[in-house]
């Protein structure tokens, strides 16, 4: 009786979305040493590979998309005459530099760096409509995030005295007097639990 070989005891994939079949397949592939055989072989696992994804082989892109894959899977190994340009193992394989996180405090997590960055901007703006408009249109986003962090603190209220505490002696909260605030769009989930409990 031959002992099951579970998938932890084997290599590991090389592309994990496709699955071991696709794997297999691929190391099947290149031990057939008949060029024109192992390049129909291929070609039946692209198709193999399109079905998984649900993808239209006549668009080139994808074809481009999935040979390339086949070459990934393969460890560019594997010797055929490609339909589509490849891309070389170094480019391919090559890992994205570390994105630089934006450094400093936020005053207020639950408004974000957007909101600060936008407060910062209105104080530099001249006094008129289109300066009134964008703070109209910050406070009714920080207001959607507040009630998304905790809806049982969120004012309109708050919202202004916060404003006034991002610019202090600009007294922007001057530009709500009289604002219909947006509604909001989007309950949390906690306060959808707490409303069926009721």
């Amino acid at each position: 009786m031959s002992k099951i070989q579970y998938n932890t005891e084997k290599d590991g994939l090389l592309m994990s979305e496709y699955g071991r079949m696709v794997q297999d397949m691929a190391n099947h592939c290149m031990t057939i040493e008949d060029r024109q055989e192992r390049l129909l072989c291929a070609k039946s696992i692209i198709s193999a590979m399109a079905s998984l994804g649900q993808e239209k082989l006549a668009n080139p892109e994808v074809q481009s998309k999935l040979w390339n894959h086949l070459a990934l899977i393969s460890d560019f190994n594997l010797d055929i005459d490609y339909p589509v340009e490849i891309i070389p193992k170094a480019e391919a394989t090559m890992r994205p530099s570390a994105m630089s996180l934006p450094q400093g405090k936020i005053r207020h997590r639950h408004y974000g760096r957007i909101i600060e960055e936008a407060l910062a901007k209105l104080q530099e703006m001249p006094d008129g409509e289109e300066r009134n408009a964008l703070i109209q249109q910050t406070a009714d986003r920080m207001k959607q995030n507040l009630f998304t962090w905790n809806p049982d603190v969120m004012s309109e209220e708050k919202v202004a005295n916060d404003i006034d505490q991002y610019a202090k002696g600009q007294n922007l909260s001057v530009a709500l007097e009289g604002h219909q605030f947006a509604t909001l769009h989007t309950l949390p989930t906690n306060v959808l639990k707490r409303k069926k409990k009721k």
